[in-house]
């Protein structure tokens, strides 16, 4: 009876103690990470509900030789550590185009079109200015002739939410 008595006690006291997540509705920014080639991306993110939000991101490459673009959309859920540090997960996909110079690469075709889908989980730390930063690991599995791979992106985040 002791430990029935002791573990509701517990539950209700952690229940009573738990903050609700504060997700700002939109934030802005850039997403700096290897991205398999397409380094900074800018990101854009729309809470949707106390504890859930969509992540999209625009990363590009132009170069003199090669001109590039993928586009990334991720459904994440967010929850509170403590006070203003957060942890997230995420899976979503994305599409991509990359354009190469023939003169330069004349082996390979002249572009390359490819999809690919992605999962995500990070830390975060959302600061009492409208700063929010972060810190994610996200596999990639790409399809098509440019990405038919598994790949890793370590990406440190920026954003300035409103």
């Amino acid at each position: 009876m002791k430990k029935v008595f002791f573990t509701v006690l517990f539950a209700a006291g952690f229940l009573f103690t738990s903050e609700a997540q504060n997700i700002a509705n939109n934030a802005i920014g850039i997403r700096i990470g290897d991205n398999k080639g397409f380094g900074t991306e800018i990101n854009y993110q729309r809470g949707l509900s106390e504890n859930n939000r969509l992540e999209l991101g625009l990363g590009w490459r132009s170069s003199r030789y090669v001109d590039a673009f993928k586009l990334t959309g991720l459904y994440q859920w967010v929850w509170n550590i403590e006070g203003g540090f957060n942890w997230y997960v995420g899976a979503g996909g994305g599409v991509g185009s990359v354009s190469y110079d023939r003169r330069e690469f004349p082996d390979r075709d002249r572009s390359y079109g490819f999809a690919f889908v992605a999962g995500d989980i990070g830390i975060e730390y959302d600061f009492n200015i409208p700063l929010l930063l972060s810190l994610d690991f996200r596999p990639e599995v790409g399809f098509g002739n440019y990405r038919d791979d598994l790949g890793f992106d370590v990406g440190l985040g920026l954003r300035y939410q409103f």
